[in-house]
């Protein structure tokens, strides 16, 4: 492994400055909050680049969890290890009251940085039985420091508030399979079932801001894996075999039929194909043809109807070509994050206070998908917000006719900037926690 940044456990570093007599004694925890995050911000930049620069993949996050814990216990958290395989949960009980879980998640992309940062990754990981680079191209390592600092933030205002805090940091997000592997360790069993939860999520956005939304904030996944088959044959007499990549080809424009003639157009619904695979040279019809994409949707309704409709096209596909019924199959993803409408009335408010109207706002829902759905759909009132990483300047100049495009999740060149990014996330949990514990 790779030589690390600086450690500095949190809760080891210098005490916070004492705060004046007025604000101890009348101003909104707004101001408290923010003069907090402020003074430990050095700490929460040192452990963002530390763990910018260390990323780890799905359930290898051995690394990532370990100094997560450590920071934990430091604030004087229960910590255990191990749930659903490199996941931890964190308890800090305060007395008689609600119990509000927190999750940030701990694993980050098969892929190259190329952002040029001083701190990036350089790490290397076996994806598949092959060598791949690791990046934390998603914002995970934000969302990982931002989760510390409204621990410390909560911790240090313990005496302002009565409840549980349950701090969970969970592995495999990118995979869309750490939250249900927590799950069936026994997450709700073995510790308390949360009255309500939150999660975050870093956004080419203005730093500065905070996004959220009523409903659907995320979409349904499902995956599409088809193999359409045919009969091999000489590229020169097409007559003497039956071609399963014209097959494949005409459900790729037909498909998306259903999308523009079946589906309501007011409602959101995308059949990406991404990959196919047939043959192996220009004079050689195959035998079959794989295909492989993803579909996405907000509502049940136009989940139900895109599935059924993949698979009736596909299997049309086949039988126009006198071909054999291919082999159809449609796994689900994550489901759809449904923000609770009264969690998000009551933190909205909290946060419009705290950053202003116009920097605290619905925003529309993204159309990629996220697990914390399976905490929310476990029964758990629960809002999934977002904060921006980019100064407004180059945002607005983005928007522009011919404006450099800025670096969306997942690709090599993301690479939010830590402050205020940072302190604008942990401001915005501890804030939302607080309204949740009723402070």
């Amino acid at each position: 492994m790779k030589k690390s940044l600086a450690c500095i456990p949190l809760a080891l570093a210098a005490s916070l400055p004492a705060l004046s007599a007025q604000a101890q004694d009348g101003a909104p925890f707004k101001a408290q909050v923010a003069h907090r995050v402020s003074a430990m911000y050095p700490q929460l930049e040192t452990v963002y680049k530390d763990l910018h620069a260390n990323p780890e993949i799905a359930f290898q996050e051995v690394r990532t969890a370990a100094r997560l814990a450590a920071e934990m216990r430091a604030l004087g958290f229960d910590v255990t290890e191990k749930v659903g395989k490199t996941g931890l949960v964190a308890m800090y009980k305060n007395g008689a009251g609600p119990t509000i879980m927190v999750r940030t998640e701990l694993d980050a992309l098969p892929m190259e940085e190329k952002t040029g940062l001083p701190y990036a990754s350089k790490a290397h990981a076996q994806v598949g039985g092959r060598d791949s680079f690791v990046m934390h191209s998603c914002g995970h390592d934000i969302h990982m420091a931002s989760w510390l600092g409204a621990a410390r933030t909560l911790v240090e205002m313990k005496s302002q508030w009565k409840g549980t805090l349950m701090f969970v940091a969970q592995p495999a997000e990118e995979t869309v399979s750490g939250a249900k592997a927590m799950l069936a360790d026994g997450l709700f069993k073995r510790f308390p079932k949360p009255d309500f939860a939150f999660a975050l999520h870093s956004w080419p956005t203005a730093h500065g801001t905070v996004g959220y939304n009523i409903g659907p904030v995320s979409s349904n996944s499902d995956s599409i894996e088809i193999v359409f088959k045919g009969r091999g044959g000489h590229g020169s007499a097409p007559d003497k075999a039956v071609d399963p990549i014209t097959i494949a080809a005409r459900f790729v424009v037909d498909v998306q039929t259903v999308i523009s003639r079946e589906k309501d157009p007011k409602e959101f619904g995308v059949v990406t194909i991404g990959a196919i695979q047939g043959g192996t040279v220009g004079n050689i019809i195959p035998d079959s043809a794989q295909l492989r994409g993803t579909i996405r949707s907000y509502s049940p309704a136009v989940r139900a109807k895109l599935l059924e409709g993949v698979r009736r096209v596909a299997n049309a596909s086949s039988a126009m070509a006198g071909a054999p019924e291919p082999d159809v199959e449609l796994k689900q993803g994550g489901m759809a994050i449904i923000n609770s409408e009264a969690l998000v009335l009551k933190t909205e408010a909290v946060l419009k206070d705290a950053f202003g109207s116009a920097n605290a706002g619905r925003i529309a829902p993204m159309t990629a998908s996220e697990d914390f759905s399976e905490f929310v759909n476990d029964g758990i009132p629960s809002m999934f917000f977002f904060t921006g990483v980019y100064p407004a300047k180059a945002v607005a100049e983005a928007d522009m006719p011919g404006g450099k495009p800025l670096a969306f999740n997942h690709s090599p060149f993301y690479s939010p900037v830590p402050e205020p990014s940072i302190k604008t996330a942990v401001q915005a949990m501890s804030l939302a926690v607080l309204g949740a514990l009723g402070r």
